[in-house]
């Protein structure tokens, strides 16, 4: 096996509880050393996936390879990974540096051998001091970090992290996902992790696989899925966008009631044909606006919310005549709304760059 090959190939996966069919012909991917996020709403497969992946709940039907080894049929016991999961699982009874070692000591490591890599563990997840002390005596952060301790201990070829942040304070979480992207990078084992956080999966992954309904929706880098969702479920589910019903008017253009709009987009559809714009509020640009920009009209500000670092703006285009009224959500940052003076019940002119606008078409892909 070459690295230009996966060293985790899916195969037309399928995973049926009775009826109930949790994951629907998926196929996938992953590379040595990638670090990959299934993203996705409650019920969309994703654990099952994970899981099937691991050996704890064999898929129905379909083929999956590790390292050039088919481990369809295997049980978890045989498989390569250390796993951890949302609720740490860690022995209650057991100390920190027993919990660490249980998989050496199963596997009959050297005593010896065992104290140093446990020692060399904990030390790799800031807890060098740790080892004497009980799982209960440690926070939800630090049992989580014993967790993933115990689980690279045994050298695993592939990680497995089952929504591992979810049970943890925001703060610690944030906090804790840095820590994690850090011991990948250094480690460079193959890692899969699961969340319904879009954010952690932005910020985490190098790859993300959007799952929705027991199939995958789109595979791609943070940027890309970001930039250029392959879908509307995918566009509303990652960050915010404003969906702008439309209808095509030619080449390149679309009317939003009195409106035409350039979009930087548009398969060759018959003038008239219905479809959905979506818009991120950032990418509403409402200063450094040149004469020959495009897509430039007046707006009428309405509520204005803080949101810390930038404001969003709700914003009602007002120069369209008959038609319904083209509405917005923009970000805008503080420096903007203070220089520009934005405030509810003012005109601003802003503009949409058509390269932003992506374009759906129902029951196709953009």
């Amino acid at each position: 096996m070459t690295d230009a090959e996966p060293y985790l190939r899916l195969e037309r996966i399928t995973k049926s509880f009775g009826p109930f069919q949790a994951l629907k012909d998926v196929s996938l991917e992953i590379f040595r050393g990638e670090f990959v996020c299934f993203l996705g709403p409650s019920g969309c497969g994703k654990t099952t996936l994970l899981r099937a992946i691991a050996g704890l709940d064999v898929q129905t039907s379909g083929r999956i390879e590790q390292g050039g080894r088919d481990v369809s049929d295997l049980p978890a016991s045989a498989r390569d990974f250390g796993i951890v999961f949302q609720s740490y699982a860690l022995f209650p009874n057991l100390t920190v540096a027993r919990n660490v070692g249980y998989g050496l000591e199963s596997r009959k490591i050297p005593r010896d051998e065992r104290t140093r890599r446990v020692a060399d563990l904990l030390e790799l997840v800031g807890l060098p001091d740790a080892g004497p002390k009980f799982p209960g005596q440690l926070s939800g952060g630090q049992q989580q970090r014993v967790a993933l301790a115990r689980a690279l201990a045994i050298g695993p070829g592939l990680l497995l992290l089952d929504e591992p942040l979810s049970a943890l304070d925001a703060r610690v979480r944030q906090r804790l996902r840095t820590e994690i992207v850090r011991l990948h990078r250094r480690l460079g084992v193959t890692t899969i992790m699961v969340t319904h956080d879009q954010e952690e999966a932005l910020t985490m992954a190098d790859r993300i696989v959007v799952m929705n309904q027991g199939g995958i929706e789109q595979v791609g880098t943070p940027l890309t899925i970001y930039r250029h969702p392959a879908s509307r479920f995918v566009a509303d589910f990652i960050g915010h966008m404003n969906f702008i019903p439309a209808l095509t008017a030619g080449p390149g253009r679309v009317r939003v009631g009195a409106l035409e709009l350039e979009t930087g987009e548009l398969d060759d559809l018959p003038p008239g044909t219905p479809v959905t714009l979506g818009v991120r509020p950032e990418d509403i640009q409402v200063r450094d606006i040149g004469g020959h920009a495009a897509n430039v009209f007046s707006a009428h500000v309405g509520e204005l919310e803080f949101l810390g670092g930038i404001w969003r703006a709700a914003l009602t285009e007002r120069s369209m005549g008959a038609g319904p009224a083209l509405e917005l959500r923009a970000d805008l940052s503080s420096n903007a709304v203070r220089d520009l003076d934005v405030a509810r019940g003012a005109e601003l002119m802003v503009a949409v760059p058509p390269e932003r606008i992506r374009v759906f078409v129902q029951g196709a892909s953009p």
